[in-house]
């Protein structure tokens, strides 16, 4: 993958050289093969390319194509290439050595801004069009690659990334009071809705799923539907459902395979998605007679497990079952000794760029990253978006659902299977159903979770930048909680795939350590095709004879163990030993702490009562089996904040 660069300027006055130069100097900060510029009046197009497939080596980015009067910088892959060049009436002479920024080329020429739709990939691209006069951009569906920019009266200018936007003179380094505002008041990890801002006032970015054109010097910003042709699909029998998802699947995950001739590798925990793709991978790996390595974390050494037993902080037992059952793969468990959350925020504020608060798991996210690298590893598989594709299917939900249609005997049967499989009472289960199935009861009986995070934003800051209001509304401030989506399934995963900002973090993550580490982590169950299709099947497939996630189930026979695909009674729980880390830094975390208590500018951000409360619980040495609770949540992600201020403004 790469980082793409670019000014355009208004008017047609001409870019100045230095600010390409400070640009691409500032890109330096990544690993790069091959650093270019392209450059033609009050256009100038850059690209820090990182080769990792065998036409990406052979490739000229940024390209200029005097004949079409189209000039492309790109940081693409294109997983759907065959489809593509057929559509395209490519001759097969042709399609083995073609890049993919040529195919991009090729289909806006022949669909225009159209042609976004049709890709499935990962990407983020900039192409001219000097007859048009026009410049046209677009980020893939989820995001998985950036696109951040700065406009003014004079130009547009854009980058995969912030800092060579803020190494440029015209543009100011200054903080966005309001986007920080709204990231304190959202009690989950993501960030606010409005994803054309960020953290820096006069830094964009380009929201997933986004195209974004310059003509006639008036910038338009435009959504596209990637998922606007899904059809309900009708087989003959759940077999029928069964064949083709594994088609379709096991395409998706082969196309990341024979892009590159690097290692291949993937994370490993002992559940069903990172499961299934491992699987399907090490199959087709095996037939090139190559194999998959895989990466689990595992806690560090001396941590007690403190979680219930249907939860489990050391996933190895389940992992070997699977590393074993499948074959040729070269597993890995990392434990990261000396690596703690506290440990870890300056390097990922140097990454992200901006603050964050998903803390718990960075020292193995980025150590993963760090250990493929050393193992030379190209790709890196994941299945972190399976909860809404390939392994959806809530099973409460679906029987609320049966329960409002009054379907008595497939609730009873089916609440029957459940019960026996997932080994919970058939009491509890009727009274979650029911709690599910109308919603009033919560207002007679509301449930509250202990770990719910208090309000870390100062009310007065929150009055002083406009969104006061906004805090009286659930589903703002529980923007990703199950109260923010509508009780029918069917319609919460629809509004999943809708709502753009449930993924940035994770697509914005994803991009910025595939720069860093040259390491470019693909996701399977992310693929538009596998997306298509799951939302194409009936829900009576995911939810089925007593088993959630039963399409995923079914698929995976004779490609998981039965220990794991059926497995419905334990799951594993990521780093459950994130408190027991930080051990031996405690002093030092509760002292910044009281230095960030004192600090006049974070007095006036955040909400000092509920920080001093959880702070003389720090003093007091908060118990590892705290790792979710939240009084860590309210300390760590107020650090964060104060070492991002501190670092930068």
């Amino acid at each position: 993958m790469s980082a793409i660069a670019g000014i355009y300027r208004f008017n047609q006055h001409p870019v100045q050289p230095e600010h390409c130069h400070l640009m691409m100097d500032a890109l330096e900060h990544y690993p790069a093969d091959q650093t270019a510029v392209w450059q033609k009046d009050h256009v100038m197009l850059g690209c820090h390319a990182q080769w990792l497939t065998g036409q990406s080596s052979q490739e000229t980015l940024p390209y200029y194509d005097s004949k079409r009067g189209l000039a492309i910088t790109a940081d693409a892959i294109i997983d759907n290439r065959d489809e593509l060049m057929v559509q395209l009436e490519i001759p097969h002479s042709l399609r083995g050595n073609l890049t993919d920024s040529e195919i991009l080329l090729r289909a806006y020429e022949k669909w225009g801004e159209p042609m976004v739709q049709r890709l499935v990939g990962d990407f983020a691209f900039v192409v001219w069009d000097e007859r048009k006069k026009k410049l046209f951009g677009a980020r893939d569906f989820s995001g998985s690659r950036t696109l951040y920019f700065h406009r003014d009266n004079h130009q547009l200018s854009f980058c995969t990334v912030i800092a060579p936007l803020l190494s440029i003179p015209y543009i100011n380094k200054e903080l966005n009071d309001r986007w920080l505002a709204e990231f304190l008041a959202i009690s989950g990890v993501f960030e606010p809705p409005d994803l054309s801002t960020t953290v820096y006032k006069g830094i964009e970015q380009l929201p997933p799923s986004h195209t974004l054109t310059i003509k006639n010097n008036q910038v338009t910003i435009c959504r596209y539907n990637s998922l606007a042709d899904v059809a309900p699909l009708r087989l003959a029998s759940s077999q029928e459902y069964v064949e083709a998802f594994q088609e379709v699947y096991n395409k998706a995950v082969t196309a990341r395979l024979r892009r590159t001739r690097q290692n291949i590798g993937a994370h490993l925990s002992g559940g069903l998605d990172s499961g299934s793709v491992v699987s399907f991978a090490a199959r087709a790996l095996a037939k090139e007679q190559r194999k998959l390595h895989t990466f689990s974390y595992v806690p560090e050494e001396g941590f007690s497990d403190w979680t219930p037993k249907h939860r489990l902080a050391d996933e190895r037992p389940l992992i070997q079952q699977t590393v074993q059952f499948v074959g040729n793969i070269h597993d890995h468990y990392l434990d990261f000794k000396g690596r703690s959350p506290f440990s870890e925020i300056d390097d990922w504020l140097d990454m992200l760029e901006t603050p964050y608060k998903f803390f718990d798991n960075t020292f193995w996210l980025r150590g993963i990253y760090e250990e493929a690298k050393q193992q030379g590893i190209g790709v890196l598989l994941q299945g972190s978006r399976g909860n809404y594709s390939i392994s959806w299917g809530p099973a409460i939900e679906y029987y609320a659902k049966l329960m409002r249609n009054i379907s008595w005997l497939r609730l009873k049967r089916e609440v029957n299977m459940y019960s026996k499989n997932a080994g919970i009472g058939r009491k509890r289960l009727y009274s979650a159903v029911c709690r599910k199935a109308f919603p009033m009861m919560n207002h007679l009986r509301p449930f509250r979770s202990s770990n719910e995070i208090p309000t870390l934003i100062n009310l007065d800051f929150a009055k002083q930048t406009g969104i006061d209001e906004k805090l009286k509304d659930d589903k703002f401030t529980r923007i990703g909680s199950t109260s923010d989506l509508p009780s029918d399934p069917l319609e919460a995963r629809k509004q999943h795939f809708e709502r753009v900002n449930m993924w940035s973090t994770t697509g914005t993550t994803g991009c910025k350590l595939s720069l860093r580490y040259s390491v470019y982590g693909h996701d399977p169950t992310n693929d538009l095709r596998v997306i298509r299709f799951c939302l194409s099947v009936p829900m009576e497939e995911f939810v089925q004879d007593g088993m959630d996630r039963a399409l995923i189930r079914r698929s995976t026979k004779g490609w998981l163990p039965d220990s794991i695909r059926l497995n419905q009674r334990t799951r594993g729980i990521q780093a459950a030993d994130s408190i027991h880390r930080m051990s031996k830094d405690w002093p030092a975390f509760v002292g910044e702490l009281g230095r960030l208590r004192s600090d006049s500018r974070m007095q006036q951000i955040i909400n000092m009562p509920v920080l001093e409360s959880a702070l003389e619980e720090a003093r007091q040495g908060i118990s590892p089996n705290q790792a979710y609770g939240p009084s860590i949540k309210l300390l760590m992600r107020s650090l964060i904040l104060y070492r991002f201020l501190q670092n930068n403004f």
